[in-house]
């Protein structure tokens, strides 16, 4: 697109990347790998550009090579109307066609209300994205544990052992899901069922390549389930994937001993870090984290079409 001689269009080549690189930015140092992948395509990448100058980018991202667009997680715009337009062509051209557009994500520094640079950023990427329908969902903490960070060691209050089968996940995770504190769960619930969305979990968290043996159930010295965690390793980090403790337990402290349990595992494999995230909102599992030595290096802002 051409217009006032703002012109819309995506990467030519990789020999562009640094073009659009130009704008700083956490995840450009993923870009090359994740093209390599399969994660990106350099189609999905578009910039805005007035003359040789670049004034705005977009990018998508998604989980699995051949799959559609699972992120919008590169929007940059000094301009509203520039950051409209710019969304509006390539979206156009991007996603499919009657498509309910993909969440849009963004990594910010964890004291990121403190700067008003990033704030006014912040909301100018916001305003562009409020007029082509989307609306803010949830802020979240993203967060680290590091190699060298304490690992606990079990207190003998649960037993832990491997998932036995998918029926036994869903079932757990349809249970957790009463009374969740999650936003994209929350939202998800108003358009599926609790179970509908377990099996819907379940063959995202199926699609890491670690072992299932990681996969650890929580129960009392009877056998009672008591929750569970998905300890797994994504593209890019090992992760907490899923925690959970079911209604009947919470509050009594077991999401300190599922959460270590997972920790283990991970920190057993001699890892360098592991990355975690939970809403802001969700302050018992915020306070868990902090417990267990996690701690916030990102903020994770995100906007919904859904």
């Amino acid at each position: 697109m051409h217009e006032d001689h703002l012109t819309v269009r995506p990467l030519s080549g990789r020999s562009e990347l640094d073009l659009f690189r130009s704008i700083p930015y956490v995840l450009n140092r993923e870009l090359e790998d994740d093209l390599d992948a399969g994660r990106r395509r350099l189609d999905w990448l578009w910039v805005a550009l007035r003359g040789d100058r670049l004034v705005g980018r977009a990018g998508w991202w998604t989980r699995f090579a051949g799959s559609d667009p699972f992120a919008l997680d590169f929007f940059e715009t000094s301009d509203v109307d520039e950051g409209v337009a710019l969304l509006k062509t390539a979206m156009a051209a991007v996603l499919p066609p009657g498509s309910t557009p993909p969440d849009y994500i963004r990594f910010l520094p964890p004291d990121w209300h403190d700067d008003t640079g990033v704030v006014r950023a912040v909301d100018e990427r916001e305003m562009a994205l409020k007029r082509l329908g989307a609306r803010p969902l949830v802020e979240r903490l993203r967060l680290q544990w590091e190699a060298g960070g304490p690992v606990p060691a079990p207190t003998g209050r649960l037993h832990f052992r491997p998932v036995a089968d998918r029926d036994e996940v869903v079932g757990l995770m349809t249970q957790v899901l009463d009374g969740t504190l999650d936003a994209h769960s929350r939202a998800d619930l108003t358009r599926m069922t609790p179970a509908e969305q377990a099996y819907f979990h379940y063959d995202e968290l199926a699609g890491y390549e670690t072992p299932r043996e990681w996969w650890r159930i929580a129960s009392l010295p009877d056998g009672a389930p008591v929750g569970f965690v998905i300890p797994a390793r994504n593209a890019y980090n090992p992760i907490i994937a899923y925690i959970g403790v079911l209604p009947a337990y919470r509050g009594k402290g077991y999401v300190d001993d599922v959460l270590a349990e997972g920790t283990r595992i991970l920190a057993a494999q001699g890892v360098p870090r592991i990355r975690a995230s939970t809403d802001v909102g969700n302050a018992p599992m915020a306070k868990a984290f902090a417990r267990a030595g996690y701690a916030t290096f990102e903020r994770q802002l995100d906007m919904t079409w859904s």
